[in-house]
């Protein structure tokens, strides 16, 4: 899932997050250093985020979807901010300053876990604003100051060869410069003017029209989908050329400049962003449609999904991984719950997300161990925005994240009963918008209901994820007369 909007937001994030975590470039932590961070986050928000979570999040682990919300908001929030929400709202309104308060004693020795905080404000308001602190230095600025005094000055020296003491003072005579070294001066300076003229030829173009790039999928609709890339990027001159499959520009691939193509793998569906990258400029960017022809099941890992056939999951309308189908692939159901994730991703001819309506029914029969909460998110996939709404066993709702309509809703401050259900038996999920007014039914009754703070986008899709085996049936979305069964 792409979302264009959150690109530059995440990437702030991830660097504010670095700023507290305080251990040098990400480039070079270990897997230990990702169990510090989250145990660091874990400390600071009592939420825990996995090192697999975090590695995805850094790069370190190929990953193309859209981060969950939860995971969002514990981000902003272990950077000092309310949720995910508070953080784009005061990042598009330019106001930089976190909201968490800095004891004078902290000011002084540092947050436990994030030493000499005090020193990043600087650096947290130039991620967010773009803008530099008064008094730094700027590229190509001598940060060394060359401190000087006159030998005369200095007690216990003597004035240099060929200086005499004038009523106390040393007088210095003239200097007078050879020829030769004139001349060596004039070669010098022509050498690097030079050498400064074939640097500045070499330099990258920053004018988007001398880039080309493109892409070609190899197959039509379904995955794993090769994309070739082509590309021209001879106007980079000496900087580094990268193509990013997705929103996340840190998941970048380096490719050579005096090359045209380039494959990757796109492992699951989705709407992207593909860009092309030169130094740390992005100077093209296309969008790229990849759909899950028709109803599409898998147990998300480490970069290659398992994938399961249509015919071991689809039934009619309904889509079902059970706990059998999963033993099957000798998928493990504990101690470490498998991730299940349904999509559908199709052209859906136009449907946006300002006036439309959305229905499905999920089910999870499975809570043992650490499944207890039987945890569903269930998301519309759109081509700048998502929707993310939870469902969970009723004793778990003090722990929900909810994100539609441009705007983020936490079960900490905000009613979210509504959304525990028992979880063994089929819930009834409705999303109604109009005019961006959102109201969502769980069971036909409302569980909430807003005015949405969001530009329209078009929808592409639907996306489930469950904690082990899962059900979906009777997916619809409805415009007017309109109505598009999945």
């Amino acid at each position: 899932m792409e979302n264009n909007l959150e690109t530059d937001y995440i990437q702030r994030c991830l660097k504010l997050v670095e700023i507290r975590f305080d251990r040098g470039a990400n480039s070079e932590w270990s897997s230990y250093d990702f169990e510090k961070l989250s145990d660091a986050i874990q400390e600071a928000t009592g939420v825990v985020l996995s090192v697999t979570t975090l590695k995805r999040l850094w790069g370190k682990l190929s990953y193309t979807n859209t981060p969950a919300i939860t995971t969002l908001n514990t981000l902003a929030q272990y950077a000092g901010y309310e949720d995910w929400g508070m953080f784009r709202r005061k990042l598009a309104a330019g106001n930089a300053t976190p909201v968490t308060t800095i004891s004078a004693e902290q000011q002084t020795n540092g947050i436990a876990g994030s030493p000499g905080i005090n020193n990043t404000s600087n650096k947290q308001d130039e991620l967010l604003t773009g803008s530099q602190p008064a008094g730094a230095l700027t590229s190509g600025e001598d940060s060394s100051l060359a401190i000087t005094a006159s030998l005369a000055e200095v007690p216990g020296t003597r004035p240099a060869s060929g200086a005499k003491e004038v009523s106390g003072r040393t007088m210095h005579r003239p200097r007078r410069w050879p020829y030769w070294a004139l001349g060596l001066l004039s070669l010098a300076i022509i050498l690097y003017v030079t050498l400064l003229s074939n640097g500045r030829s070499k330099q990258a173009s920053a004018d988007p029209t001398a880039y080309q790039f493109s892409s070609n999928k190899t197959v039509l609709a379904g995955v794993p989908n090769s994309v070739i890339f082509k590309y021209d990027a001879r106007a980079a001159g000496e900087d580094s050329v990268f193509i990013s499959q997705s929103w996340d520009v840190s998941r970048k691939f380096a490719v050579p400049k005096d090359r045209r193509e380039y494959s990757s793998i796109y492992y699951l569906p989705g709407y992207f962003r593909a860009k092309l990258i030169v130094g740390k400029q992005i100077v093209k960017e296309h969008d790229l449609m990849i759909s899950s022809n028709g109803w599409l099941a898998v147990i998300e890992q480490d970069k290659v999904p398992v994938y399961f056939k249509q015919k071991e999951f689809l039934k009619g309308h309904t889509a079902e991984v059970d706990k059998a189908t999963m033993e099957a692939y000798n998928i493990s159901l504990q101690p470490v719950i498998p991730g299940l994730r349904f999509y559908n991703v199709q052209d859906m001819g136009g449907l946006r997300t300002d006036n439309f309506s959305f229905e499905t029914a999920v089910k999870s029969n499975f809570n043992q161990g650490s499944a207890a909460c039987q945890r569903i998110q269930i998301l519309i996939l759109c081509k700048d925005d998502v929707f993310v709404i939870p469902l969970c066993a009723k004793g778990c709702v003090g722990d929900l994240s909810l994100y539609a309509g441009g705007k983020s809703l936490q079960s900490k401050d905000t009613d979210l009963s509504k959304f525990g259900r028992d979880m063994s038996q089929w819930v009834q999920l409705k999303i109604e918008a109009k005019d961006k007014h959102i109201r969502i039914l769980v069971d036909g009754e409302e569980a909430t209901a807003f005015a949405g703070d969001y530009q329209p986008s078009d929808i592409v899709g639907v996306q489930y994820r469950f904690e082990g085996p899962g059900a979906v049936k009777d997916t619809r979305f409805a415009k007017g007369d309109k109505v598009i069964t999945l």
